[in-house]
């Protein structure tokens, strides 16, 4: 970063205009107070420099002030010290001010050989005193809040970094949940079918968990995706329940590029699958729509006698993923006859 914008940084603002500007006014008013008005009573080149004067020693006190200024806002940058550096700049300004007077007088005096202590010095400096608070007041204004602004960008920066932290942490447990799922699978499959059924199965994993691999690094995905991937999770499943498994699709396509958090949909139908009985005699049908804003997965409670391990992940992952990106909460509806899970589906961001 170059000294300027470093400048500009602990400024505030770039106040090349504010300075331009306030230098005029303000030394307008001091040539009123000094001279009662130079442009009202004298020729326009004996009021040019009189005025000229005047602009000269305001940007003089304007100048140093800033510097000062500068100094005291890098020697005391944190909020603490706001009391502390203001009070000390107060005191800085008004020595400032009453040094300006006393070598400006001494200085006219040298140049045009003639006294130059006005009778009412001593009273027109507090006039000017409060303005150079007034024009100091506005920098502390602007400082106070650009620096509240950068508090603020840095702690949202921090509390998004919190979230991507903890969104990470869920995805990763999601991961090892559904492989420790489909372990338990694959042992059903082993015991129960042929050799080649198993293998069939794990090489149907493996390209569902490479799908995994490659999307996991994003917050949020598409319905349309999230789909996708439970299609080929449910694909997987088919291999081992056949008809018995069955699966009603009533997605809107206005909703599929509404935004989900991902494994969400799966988790779900993995969960309907683990905890209910699949037989020729019970199918379980789950059937996965959408309506208004809300994805709904369904299905009929048909509990299995034994019931398989559980990590107990699946439902509290999703639920905590979805209270660091939105305020919407899932909603979870059981009776004895159906269970129902509703998905908050959130609108995607316009490029």
């Amino acid at each position: 970063m170059s000294s300027r914008a470093k400048r500009i940084e602990i400024i505030g603002f770039n106040d090349f205009w504010f300075i331009a500007i306030g230098s005029v006014v303000l030394s307008l008013i001091t040539d009123y107070l000094f001279n009662n008005g130079s442009f009202f009573q004298y020729s326009f080149r004996h009021a040019l420099v009189n005025w000229s004067l005047s602009w000269f020693f305001c940007m003089c006190n304007w100048m140093i002030m800033r510097q000062m200024m500068i100094y005291l806002r890098r020697r005391f940058p944190d909020f603490q010290d706001n009391i502390k550096r203001i009070t000390i700049l107060f005191i800085f300004v008004i020595l400032t001010i009453i040094f300006i007077d006393r070598v400006g007088a001494f200085t006219l005096s040298q140049i045009f050989g003639e006294a130059y202590n006005h009778p009412n010095s001593g009273k027109l400096l507090v006039p000017i005193l409060l303005i150079s608070v007034m024009v100091l007041a506005i920098y502390e204004a602007i400082y106070f809040y650009s620096r509240l602004q950068k508090f603020i960008r840095e702690e949202e920066q921090a509390k998004q970094l919190v979230i991507e932290a903890q969104l990470d942490a869920l995805r990763n447990q999601a991961r090892p949940h559904f492989l420790f799922n489909s372990f338990n699978t694959l042992r059903d499959i082993i015991e129960n079918d042929p050799k080649n059924n198993a293998i069939k199965f794990v090489d149907k994993l493996s390209d569902v968990y490479r799908y995994i691999l490659e999307s996991g690094n994003v917050n949020v995905i598409s319905l349309k995706d999230e789909i996708k991937f439970a299609k080929s999770y449910i694909h997987i499943q088919s291999e081992r329940f056949g008809d018995n498994l069955k699966i009603e699709w009533d997605i809107h396509e206005d909703q599929l590029n509404a935004l989900i958090m991902p494994m969400s949909l799966q988790l779900l139908l993995e969960n309907a699958i683990k905890h209910n009985v699949i037989s020729n005699s019970k199918p379980l049908t789950v059937k996965v729509s959408t309506q208004d804003s809300t994805l709904l997965v369904e299905n009929k409670i048909q509990l299995k006698s034994t019931q398989l391990p559980s990590t107990k992940i699946g439902l509290a992952n999703i639920e905590k993923r979805y209270a660091l990106v939105t305020k919407k909460p899932i909603s979870i509806t059981s009776n004895k006859e159906i269970f129902i899970v509703e998905l908050p589906l959130m609108k995607a961001k316009n490029k």
